[in-house]
């Protein structure tokens, strides 16, 4: 029997709540994140993004797109509340929920509490709750799977509900430009169009072996995705090891201040990441790929958790400056955030204020 998969992705979230609680902020371009030259936009409302304001943008740049961006400081604490709200109406439905991130989570509504039959009415439902309850819409994916109940949720945002059934997910994917494939990055995106493979139909074309050959063990995944085949469970729990942030870059990079200013920018979307997952983490890792593919990693543990920008910052610098002068230039700079304090462990709180 094919499982009922959900998945809810609430419609730009940070930026929503903050038009929720802010009736002078709706309707108009909304950045959620820092106004300053060394910001990122953490979250953009549908009006900033109808000028191209996106997430992990800086914010020189969105405010160049639309010089009528208002922008917000980000309130993790204030996410957290109404996402636990959220999950509270999924648990209505189901005890088989995956949380991904604040924001969006999977569901697994075959044996749902309310014994209804159809998935795709659960999933109307939910969203009807949220909206009613709580002031927000979320778009939700239908589907026999994960991978497909992700793909659909993403089309048709905002407030969206589309359904991929068993025997409509080969003409889906098939169609399906290739960069729009969860789990196929830019860069692979572009590895794929430089070898002719567009779309899904054409990458069904391409054997397993080659696939693994050309992207190693991703490349197992790719001939899966593309046929429809995801056979992982909803996990009601997943602890999380470590959350990380890394750049592959368009061109190999030597120096020093361009080093400091992708640093910067990766630092900043990870202090993003660290604060969505309400975790406390005592260790930093840098890694680096040189140009030739070799990779090194620093690692530096503290007898406290990380808890604000400023320090996250000044310990990722700290290991960038330790392999300075670099020896070869590289192509990917990354850092990682590990070590999590437990529950009880360690009573503090993120400083979430952002630089402006």
């Amino acid at each position: 029997m094919n499982r009922k998969v959900i998945h809810i992705d609430m419609d730009a979230f940070y930026a929503s709540v903050e038009q929720l609680d802010h009736p002078a902020y709706r309707g108009r371009p909304l950045a959620v994140g820092g106004s300053s030259d060394r910001g990122v936009v953490a979250a953009a409302s549908y009006e900033a993004r109808r000028f191209g304001v996106r997430s992990a943008m800086s914010s020189r740049k969105a405010a160049s797109l639309c010089p009528e961006l208002i922008f917000a400081k980000p309130r993790f604490d204030r996410y957290q509340e109404i996402s636990s709200l959220i999950r509270a109406i999924f648990h209505r439905y189901t005890d088989l929920v995956e949380p991904l991130s604040l924001d969006e989570a999977f569901l697994d509504v075959t044996d749902n509490k309310l014994a209804l039959v159809s998935a795709t009415f659960v999933a109307q439902n939910i969203k009807n709750d949220i909206r009613n309850e709580i002031g927000l819409t979320a778009s939700a994916g239908v589907s026999y799977n994960k991978f497909l109940a992700k793909m659909a949720s993403d089309e048709d945002k905002p407030d969206g509900l589309f359904v991929i059934r068993p025997h409509e997910a080969t003409d889906f994917l098939d169609r399906l430009p290739i960069d729009r494939f969860f789990g196929i990055g830019k860069v692979t995106a572009e590895k794929f169009k430089r070898m002719g493979i567009l779309n899904g139909k054409q990458l069904r074309g391409l054997g397993k072996d080659f696939l693994q050959d050309e992207f190693g063990k991703q490349g197992g995944f790719f001939y899966h995705i593309v046929r429809g085949i995801d056979e992982r469970p909803v996990h009601a729990s997943r602890e999380r090891k470590s959350i990380a942030v890394e750049r592959t870059l368009e061109k190999d990079i030597y120096q020093e201040a361009d080093l400091h200013e992708i640093a910067d920018r990766v630092l900043k979307q990870l202090w993003i990441r660290y604060g969505e997952k309400n975790l406390q983490a005592r260790t930093i890792t840098m890694k680096m790929k040189y140009s030739d593919f070799s990779q090194v990693t620093r690692s530096k543990t503290m007898e406290d958790a990380i808890l604000s920008e400023k320090e996250l910052y000044e310990q990722g610098m700290h290991l960038l400056s330790g392999m300075l002068p670099l020896e070869h230039p590289i192509r990917l700079l990354g850092y990682q955030l590990s070590n999590f304090v437990q529950e009880g462990d360690q009573p503090k709180y993120l400083q979430t204020t952002i630089e402006f």
